[in-house]
């Protein structure tokens, strides 16, 4: 199987609120932490995009270097590499955010010794280009992605995070940790297998 993996909050565990708040209180802006557990800068703080790409290029860039892994996760990829599966690393980090979101991910990835078949950033609609690109699965915490990967036709596997916890009974194939979407996993390649 080809499988597609996000890195933000599905392999790795940004702390956008620590990041967020000590960028507002050093700086002085007018703006507050409201929702801590958000999996998207954007939602952490009552700012506008433009305010986040400000802080992104001002040195936020670093709670994405600087985030630790998932337990499990690279051991799972690993795993899904010697079964002989294609193992796609597949971000939404955009270039209009960071200015090489290839590197900063290739980075973090080899830093951390993930195992990967490929890597693709700056995808917007992952769900399209799964269709594209002959992806079976996804594996995200981001709903919209995933709601786009099941209208394509890709099987989403839904990385539950403090943020998607209500989402969970929507997607059949999720895991709160990795051992569970690698079960998850396990499940999709032997309904593929029976087809």
């Amino acid at each position: 199987m080809k499988i597609a993996v996000d890195i933000d909050d599905t392999l790795n565990t940004i702390e956008r609120a620590k990041y967020a708040g000590d960028y507002i209180g050093k700086n002085g802006l007018p703006f507050t932490i409201k929702d801590p557990d958000a999996n998207a800068f954007v939602r952490v703080a009552n700012w506008s995009e433009d305010d986040v790409i400000k802080f992104i290029h001002a040195g936020g860039y670093q709670a994405f270097r600087d985030a630790l892994p998932r337990e499990g996760a690279r051991e799972v990829l690993a795993r899904w590499k010697q079964e002989g599966h294609t193992v796609l690393i597949l971000t939404a980090r955009l270039k209009s955010w960071f200015q090489d979101p290839f590197a900063l991910s290739h980075d973090w990835l080899t830093k951390y010794g993930f195992p990967f078949s490929e890597l693709v950033a700056d995808v917007e609609e992952k769900g399209k280009y799964c269709r594209e690109h002959g992806v079976d699965v996804l594996i995200d915490d981001n709903l919209t992605q995933l709601r786009s990967a099941r209208e394509n036709g890709i099987v989403p596997v839904l990385a539950v995070r403090a943020a998607t916890e209500g989402a969970k009974e929507e997607f059949p194939f999720r895991g709160e940790t990795w051992e569970e979407i690698e079960r998850a996993v396990d499940l999709i390649a032997q309904q593929k297998k029976k087809a």
